[in-house]
């Protein structure tokens, strides 16, 4: 004789047993970096194992052509073309932007880490992408009316970085790469310089097209390379928009798939203009509530909750790019500066929380968080 047991349905169980199944997929989802991947703390310095686990990020993506977001104007059939026949240079890593900037890390890492083990397969890489013939059909590409706001000024700006970091490279190789990107370089340069006079109003976004992110780069490239009108411009510019910025609320920091800090961004770059006494004027003028003790919004390090979602993932790149924004403007501020104090501490806060979400093992981030750690890890 077969016995069969019927038991009702306990809903605690069964709201234990959903819990555990939630816990487990949010900690899915969460997770930070493999033990297996090793990331610096802020201000120390990267190994040449911690620059070739890095470099392998952008390496992966740097010629893989799918998935991709091209973001450009279709006018006609004739003008439906796959990613590479339209950026033979920078196809790779999802988008355009994600490319350049991917190629700036590569050659910000082998001025770092010469010799770490993927050095040889770095350069191989950029030798590909950074042909005189590739990027002339970059330049080309922004001649056409549809395509001159094409990246503008996010993808910009990281171009000119690149540009810039090339530039100081006392590298055979590196100055044959600079010389090859001039033409795509002026074309940038000379869109920039047309359409700043235009901008009326800053671009304040927690996404690409916030303009002071751009101005900044734009800044750092013209001293760098001594393009006094382009230095001028921005200079203007930043004055224009931000000198008069009062009582901003930061309270509205982050929306929810940001990746930047419109105040920070902000004060990063009026850090690169005023002199320090102005500077600090400045800053407690426009973020009154940013200081010691204070409980803003601002130094509080954000978490992500689905590092498989590519928009929600763009917070871990807040969580840098507010490290790299505060380390900067305690560098602008005064040495006895209370401000500065909380502000390095604030940044190592941030810095942690983002890296730990650089080596997801999921493209959504993995395609463009490298660039963020290295930024943050080596630019001040």
């Amino acid at each position: 004789m077969k016995l069969a047991f019927s038991f009702p349905p306990c809903p605690a169980l069964i709201i234990a047993f959903g819990l555990v199944v939630f816990l487990e997929a949010h900690l899915q989802r969460t997770s930070a970096q493999s033990p297996a991947v090793s990331i610096p703390e802020l201000g120390q310095k990267l190994s040449d194992e911690q620059a070739a686990n890095l470099s392998k990020l952008a390496i992966d993506g740097l010629h893989r052509e799918y998935p991709n977001k091209p973001g450009n104007v279709v006018t006609s059939p004739e003008t439906v073309l796959s990613p590479k026949q339209m950026h033979p240079a920078f196809y790779g890593c999802f988008d355009w932007h994600s490319s350049v900037h991917g190629h700036w890390m590569l050659v910000r890492l082998l001025k770092t880490n010469p010799t770490h083990s993927l050095a040889d397969a770095t350069r191989k890489g950029l030798a590909i992408s950074l042909t005189p013939e590739n990027i002339l059909i970059e330049a080309a590409y922004f001649d056409e009316k549809e395509n001159k706001s094409f990246e503008r000024m996010y993808g910009w700006a990281w171009l000119l970085r690149l540009a810039a970091e090339l530039h100081t490279w006392e590298d055979s190789q590196g100055k044959q790469w600079r010389v090859a990107l001039q033409p795509l370089e002026a074309k940038i340069v000379e869109l920039a310089m047309l359409y700043l006079p235009k901008l009326k109003q800053p671009i304040r976004t927690g996404v690409h097209p916030d303009a002071a992110f751009a101005l900044g780069q734009f800044l750092d490239y013209a001293r760098i390379v001594g393009n006094q009108e382009l230095e001028q411009l921005v200079v203007a510019r930043a004055n224009d928009y931000y000198a008069m910025d009062r009582n901003y609320n930061s309270e509205y920091e982050p929306s929810g798939e940001d990746f930047f800090s419109p105040s920070l961004n902000e004060a990063d770059l009026m850090r690169r203009i005023l002199p320090q006494a102005e500077f600090a004027q400045w800053l407690t003028a426009f973020l009154p509530d940013l200081k010691v003790n204070s409980k803003s919004k601002l130094l509080q390090p954000v978490i992500v909750s689905d590092v498989t979602d590519g928009k929600l993932v763009h917070l871990a790149g807040l969580d840098l790019s507010r490290a790299w924004c505060m380390q900067g403007i305690a560098q602008g501020l005064p040495s006895n500066d209370p401000r500065v104090g909380m502000l390095k501490r604030s940044a190592i806060e941030h810095a942690k929380m983002g890296l730990g979400y650089v080596f997801s093992g999921h493209y959504e981030g993995e395609h463009w968080l490298g660039t963020f750690a290295v930024y943050t890890l080596t630019m001040q």
